[in-house]
């Protein structure tokens, strides 16, 4: 059984989904395992993590449209709102979305569907740089 730890960074330009599955494939294909599980985090508090369908834009775009409703930006309810009116919206995106996705490793790929792909969600409105931390495990 082998381990591989890696970091990629990705950066954003706002709130919005950014696709980053070529970049987990490209780390595990260097890895050379094969069989397995690969585990991805996000090192933040206003990001999370999906694994969404890559062929159709307009979910992305449904998904963000849905949060904006069911969360809002500088709702008066919330109290914590010290970088801003998307700051405690952010934290309750990330707390209600994933922050950790685990995918099997099969045959030295990624076992997703054929319409997946894995998605960074950025819940600030303004860009920043995300930390996503990615562990394989297997042979």
């Amino acid at each position: 059984m082998r381990q591989i730890l890696n970091t990629i960074s990705i950066g954003t330009r706002g709130r919005g989904i950014y696709e980053f599955t070529s970049e987990v494939r490209k780390i595990l294909r260097d890895s050379e395992i094969k069989d397995g599980l690969l585990t991805l985090h996000v090192r933040h508090t206003s990001a999370s993590l999906l694994i969404q369908e890559n062929a159709d834009p307009t979910v992305r775009v449904d998904l963000e449209n849905f949060f904006a409703r069911l969360v809002p930006d500088g709702d008066p309810a919330y109290e914590h709102d010290m970088e801003g009116p998307d700051d405690m919206p952010a934290h309750i995106r990330s707390a209600i979305t994933p922050v950790n996705l685990s995918i099997p490793v099969q045959h030295g790929d990624l076992a997703l569907g054929v319409w997946q792909g894995i998605y960074l969600w950025e819940h600030r409105t303004h860009p920043h740089r995300r930390q996503i931390s990615i562990h394989i495990l297997g042979e």
